[in-house]
């Protein structure tokens, strides 16, 4: 089992949840009520599911896609360490993985 501590947008909030091997980030955070849309249910056609991985994280997941990257291109407050959750899956060579929802980040569907 990961840990995936789920950092609020101000840095002060977090939340703290195991996931198994080959669960996709998007999932494991809105099962925990977090505000990622994933308008797209991670088809990457969107950036609804934008994250900041901590700097300590970001080096041990497998780089970007350039899809990926060209839409992280039309996120708000994208950083060094921006990814779509929907891209991140779960390894066991992540023991625990840290991300902050950006600032400003919404759920408009509910979820």
């Amino acid at each position: 089992m990961t840990r995936v501590r789920n950092l609020s947008p101000d840095g002060h909030g977090v939340r703290e949840v195991e996931a198994r091997e080959g669960e996709r980030l998007l999932d494991i955070a809105q099962a925990d009520g977090q505000p990622l849309e994933g308008t797209c249910e991670g088809q990457l056609a969107c950036s609804t599911c934008h994250v900041i991985v901590s700097a300590e994280d970001f080096d041990r997941l497998p780089r970007a896609s350039e899809e990926e990257e060209d839409l992280l291109d039309l996120a708000a407050h994208v950083t060094r360490t921006s990814r779509l959750s929907c891209q991140i899956f779960v390894t066991e060579a992540l023991d625990c993985l840290t991300v902050r929802i950006p600032p400003g980040a919404h759920n408009m569907q509910g979820r």
